[in-house]
């Protein structure tokens, strides 16, 4: 039987391609297995070895093979509400938490069970937008610029959402720490945020998968400021360096119970239920907290040198960058060598990292459409995790925990 003339894929999708990210690392990977030396900047992978014994807790519970819970069985909701109000002060039950394979998943999931409009922040993540339309939503996107921070202000966003015929009910993706940028918003900027939605009834999906890669550690969780109308999503994989373990969660308020009730529905025809001994391990991990507490101080303290060193050196030749503050990014813009580009007939972001491939072996992903961003702008996510993690943990713990600068860190590593 021939299928070729027939019309198969949704219409809206005609043009719809995979993550970008995933892709590139994926193309990349394939370049290094075959020999290729290339220094990959690319893609957002922790380079540190997971927490001591974690392994050891997964080979533990390696036999346990039931269907458990479909939101997690009830000791690793009660660790994560734990660990959350031990660091962003927010006392939740755990049944308000939603354990999935991924956060990715648990946000997909939301955006399908969600009635109103969806709103995306640009630059943004190289999924937000994918996911809205897979959900057959139309993306409506809100634009940051780099003069102010890569962050959204109270006054442009109240200006966008008076501007724009939208639905009742909004909801809106706030990425912080922020990928691409590594920008962060503060607890004042947050407040001023929360009015906004307050008053136009927008429900924020906070996507906090950096929180705790805020290097400073002065991090203020949405939910925290605006815990009727915040949805926390969090997960494992960026600060416990386990994103193959596919662990990531959402925490509800009981305003939002009927969001909870779907999305959990939604999962119970999906993916049924998290790998039975990836929860038991993680449970085991969570409640861990002193090995938690070391591994993130140091984690954090060589991730805020290696950042610090990354916009310095930008800097110093004349590209624009904001500094991060917290995650594995920083998004400089190019323009600087815009006349020494077209020159040689570049005009776009993805033409200009081609070249840098082709000429150094780096790569990078162009900011362009893929994060949102117009295609000839000069913007690109630079992933500063290209590094052996392992020696550099074993450097920083072989320092200790008195306090010492990131520069200091970076010249006796």
């Amino acid at each position: 039987m021939d299928f070729s003339k027939d019309q198969l894929v949704r219409k809206t999708l005609e043009n719809y391609s995979g993550a970008s990210n995933l892709m590139h690392n994926e193309k990349v990977r394939e370049l290094m297995a075959a020999g290729k030396k290339i220094y990959h900047f690319g893609f957002g992978q922790s380079p540190f070895p997971i927490m001591n014994k974690a392994a050891e807790r997964l080979s533990k519970h390696a036999s346990k093979a039931a269907y458990l819970p479909v939101a997690g069985i009830q000791d690793l909701r009660y660790a994560i509400c734990d660990f959350h109000k031990r660091y962003d002060d927010i006392s939740r039950s755990p049944d308000d938490v939603i354990v999935g394979p991924g956060s990715k998943e648990l946000i997909f999931l939301l955006m399908n069970i969600f009635e109103g409009d969806i709103i995306v922040i640009s630059p943004s993540w190289t999924s937000y937008k994918p996911q809205v339309q897979l959900s057959q939503h139309a993306p409506r996107v809100i634009v940051a610029n780099m003069a102010d921070k890569w962050k959204i202000t109270p006054a442009s966003f109240k200006q966008f959402l008076e501007s724009e015929n939208f639905s009742t009910v909004k909801l809106l993706i706030l990425n912080n720490p922020d990928n691409p940028t590594g920008t962060l918003y503060t607890k004042e900027e947050l407040i001023s945020l929360r009015d906004v939605c307050r008053q136009h009834k927008v429900i924020v999906l906070a996507d906090e998968i950096y929180a705790r890669l805020t290097y400073d550690g002065d991090f203020t969780s949405m939910a925290q400021v605006y815990p009727e109308g915040t949805v926390l999503c969090s997960g494992m994989s960026k600060w416990a360096s386990m994103g193959g373990w596919r662990v990531g969660y959402h925490i509800f308020p009981p305003e939002l119970t009927s969001l909870k009730n779907a999305v959990k529905n939604a999962a119970s025809n999906t993916y049924t239920s998290v790998a039975a001994p990836i929860q038991y391990a993680i449970t085991e991990v969570l409640q861990d907290h002193a090995i938690c507490e070391s591994y993130m101080f140091h984690t954090n303290r060589i991730m805020a040198a290696v950042a610090e060193y990354c916009h310095r050196e930008l800097i110093d030749v004349g590209v624009k960058a904001v500094v991060p503050k917290g995650g594995f990014y920083i998004f400089p813009n190019f323009e600087v060598l815009r006349e020494t580009l077209t020159a040689q007939g570049i005009h776009t972001g993805e033409q200009m990292v081609e070249k840098l491939f082709g000429e150094t072996a780096v790569s990078v992903m162009a900011g362009g459409p893929g994060f949102l961003r117009p295609e000839t702008e000069l913007t690109v996510r630079l992933c500063f995790v290209h590094f052996d993690g392992a020696d550099a943990l074993l450097e920083s713990e072989r320092i200790g925990r008195g306090r010492l600068c990131a520069h200091a860190l970076h010249e006796r590593s």
